[in-house]
């Protein structure tokens, strides 16, 4: 996937998912992109909600807590700033139809909850942003994403390269046996096309860091100054900057160890081949004259001889010299 120059499929493309963890506060907002970007991540993400076109009416209680957690548009503009500022991608989840035009201004790529991945009016208006689109699979099963992905490139023709698939469990905290990472195997099996990523819910580190051995092109995990900020249940299952940090390095360090898919002598082993490879030799004390056979030979270390498969080169050749024991024979050593 391509965000903006950068291709996922050369770099793990690390993701800060802030939500609400700002509980409303524009501070506290600026604070998490500060301390994200010393962590190493590559964006930061939020989640735009106008609690008046995403809760019902007799939500009260969500409706409030939403509306005491909520930012202004004119706050997302500033962050989006900051962020560019904080050398990271800035994107925030669109809730609602009039939400996702707005931050179509600010904002390079979109993320689609799983809660909204069946939400096609809103897909429909995002893809009309011919703009990456990170989409959580969370809630539905394979069927369903192969009808979604259908739809988002029915409706954007222009769409290759621009969108990912994210594995993703929608229970806080996911316990370990319902992870199933070979999820993301078998999404990249279903979806050649398309980059697939995870959308980490568990608690710490290890199932983030371990889909990238699985495949993961990008990885989002919720991000918090602290865990204990509030009884806000997001907090429990983010990342503290201690925490992120140390994720990002070990992605960094999987990356590296995993290296590229294909199969070569690697630069570092060149100095070894001689060392480690075995040339023809002989297994005791031969006479000038001495006509070679198979029983003759040994094979020894180090390969700066005749190979082994050369010893037709050698096999019913005569001797024009005396040779020791573990001598590794060389052409010039017979009669032609």
């Amino acid at each position: 996937m391509i965000i903006k120059n950068l291709d996922t499929s050369k770099k793990v493309f690390i993701v800060a998912e802030i939500g609400n963890n700002h509980e409303g506060s524009f501070a506290n907002a600026k604070k998490m992109i500060s301390a994200a970007a010393d962590t190493g991540v590559d964006a930061v993400k939020f989640q735009t909600i106008v609690p008046e076109l995403f809760v019902n009416i007799e939500d009260k209680d969500r409706f409030n807590k939403l509306k005491e957690f909520q930012l202004t548009y004119n706050n997302y503009e500033k962050l989006a700033l900051y962020a560019e500022k904080k050398g990271l991608y800035f994107c925030s989840t669109p809730f609602d139809l009039e939400s996702a035009k707005f931050l179509n201004n600010i904002q390079s790529f979109f993320k689609i909850s799983s809660g909204d991945n069946e939400f096609y009016p809103l897909l429909e208006q995002v893809c009309k942003f011919n703009k990456p689109i990170i989409l959580s699979t969370g809630l539905i099963d394979i069927k369903k994403i192969k009808k979604i992905v259908k739809f988002i490139y029915d409706n954007n023709n222009n769409q290759k390269n621009k969108l990912a698939l994210l594995h993703c469990i929608s229970s806080y905290p996911t316990k370990i046996d319902k992870i199933n990472l070979n999820s993301i195997k078998f999404l990249k099996k279903n979806f050649k096309d398309t980059s697939i990523g995870f959308s980490d819910h568990t608690l710490g580190i290890e199932a983030a860091a371990l889909s990238v051995v699985c495949g993961a092109e990008i990885i989002e995990k919720h991000f918090t100054l602290d865990k204990n900020f509030s009884n806000f249940r997001d907090h429990k299952i983010s990342s503290d900057p201690k925490e992120m940090k140390k994720l990002v390095n070990k992605i960094r360090e999987i990356e590296t160890i995993l290296g590229n898919e294909e199969k070569i002598v690697n630069v570092s082993e060149k100095k070894s081949i001689i060392d480690y490879k075995r040339s023809i030799a002989v297994k005791r004390n031969l006479k000038k004259g001495h006509k070679v056979k198979i029983s003759d030979l040994i094979w020894v270390r180090p390969g700066n001889g005749l190979s082994p498969g050369k010893e037709n080169l050698v096999i019913n050749k005569i001797l024009k010299k005396n040779i020791s024991a573990r001598t590794i024979l060389k052409k010039n050593y017979f009669y032609k």
